[in-house]
């Protein structure tokens, strides 16, 4: 039975805990008092002067220069732009876009972030996420697979005018990207290297551009399984692709088949040559393997120049892996829209792979300077069909008779 002392004490308690969390709702803030200067403190200012006074620096902020901006900017505005509330002035997109592009360039932490922007982490993550949405749907169309034989042979009269591989209609390669352990995934993104990640998975053409991206695949999988879950292979598979039939190459009364190029983790197959194996090796597997690898190289240096251009790729992305996704995929898109847009800029002969054929020699890329973060897949073997041994047999006689090319014997040494 409960006195009247005591029901006075627990009036008293709870009219005490009612006043405290009226007051503590009173003094809450909605936003911090340098956020609701933003156009003060905005990088929305030092854009501005960097346009006028220092176009280099601008572009080095964007990855960009000012046209190539501000035609993403009207891709992109009518997804991201925001309404005016009676509470509060929406945050336009011309400040959206380079917020979301600076953060991609630089890697750098949102709570860092906010100090140039003058914009919440909380509010920056939303914006990152829906900016990175828009530029994957506005851009959809740089990345496509050919959908037509006559896409196909472009593809592959680019590989042999630029990298002396005929009939090559792609070269292919998957990467770690690095993100933060999941909660509550076990060991689903442990990957062999001991850290947490997603696969991206690419196949590029003769000019360092993607024409399919597959990100997600968790990071324990190999190149080969992560390959063959992907659309594009099912499709491969059941020759729904609009690819070409085999043709006889010049010189040659062989017919050969159109192919994808790849490293060691793939396996062999009709339409997908591979290098043979470095354990025994006759002077004409190496002129092989050389003139794949010029091929092959091509994916390689996209990965690297996809990450000296968008440091985000350096450190691990501290977002859920459907976000991660979401960011690696924009930053994809960015590169084929750069890469065509602003070739001069975005992608420079310093910046890849240069082979001097006078001496046999491959200058390295700048991008092959540091340390970087998105790592080489976990090799797998596989045993091949006769058919496709004897395909890669063919090849290397071609490569080794009537289409080789003056260079090629520098390196067997």
């Amino acid at each position: 039975m409960v006195s009247n002392t005591d029901m006075g004490f627990l009036a008293v308690t709870l009219a005490i805990f009612k006043l405290r969390k009226q007051k503590k709702k009173r003094t809450r803030r909605w936003s911090k008092e340098w956020f609701k200067l933003r156009s003060r403190f905005t990088h929305e200012n030092l854009l501005n002067v960097l346009r006028d006074t220092e176009p280099e620096d601008y572009k080095n902020f964007l990855r960009m220069d000012q046209e190539g901006f501000e035609t993403l900017l009207e891709l992109v505005r009518p997804k991201i732009e925001k309404q005016d509330t009676i509470m509060r002035k929406a945050i336009p997109a011309s400040r959206r876009l380079p917020v979301t592009l600076r953060y991609l360039a630089s890697g750098m932490d949102l709570e860092d972030l906010k100090f140039m922007c003058a914009i919440a982490p909380q509010t920056l993550e939303s914006i990152i996420m829906e900016t990175s949405d828009a530029i994957i749907e506005t851009l959809k169309d740089n990345i496509q697979v050919p959908k037509t034989e006559v896409g196909w042979k472009q593809l592959a009269e680019n590989f042999e005018e630029l990298w002396n591989f005929h009939n090559c209609i792609g070269s292919v390669d998957g990467k770690h990207i690095l993100i933060k352990k999941p909660l509550n995934s076990g060991s689903y993104y442990y990957n062999y290297k001991s850290t947490f990640s997603i696969v991206l998975m690419a196949i590029v053409n003769a000019k360092y551009q993607f024409i399919m991206v597959d990100v997600g695949a968790n990071g324990r999988i190999s190149d080969d399984g992560v390959l063959k879950n992907t659309i594009f292979w099912q499709k491969l598979s059941q020759n729904q692709l609009n690819i070409p039939n085999a043709r006889e190459l010049p010189g040659s009364n062989k017919t050969f088949p159109y192919v994808f190029v790849g490293d060691e983790a793939f396996q062999l197959q009709p339409n997908f040559m591979k290098p043979y194996n470095r354990a025994v090796l006759t002077d004409e597997n190496r002129i092989f393997n050389y003139r794949l690898s010029r091929a092959r190289r091509i994916v390689e240096n996209v990965f690297g120049i996809l990450t000296s251009k968008f440091k985000i790729f350096q450190k691990n992305i501290n977002f859920e892996p459907h976000k991660a996704r979401k960011i690696v995929m924009a930053c994809c898109h960015l590169h084929n829209y750069l890469s065509t847009r602003n070739n001069g800029y975005y992608l420079q002969r310093g910046d890849v792979d240069y082979e001097n054929k006078d001496t046999g020699r491959v200058e390295e890329g700048s991008w092959r300077q540091g340390t970087q973060h998105v790592a080489e897949l976990q090799r797998t073997r596989g045993n091949s069909a006769a058919e496709a041994k004897k395909i890669r047999d063919d090849f290397c006689e071609y490569f080794n008779s009537s289409g080789s090319v003056p260079w090629q014997n520098n390196y067997l040494t």
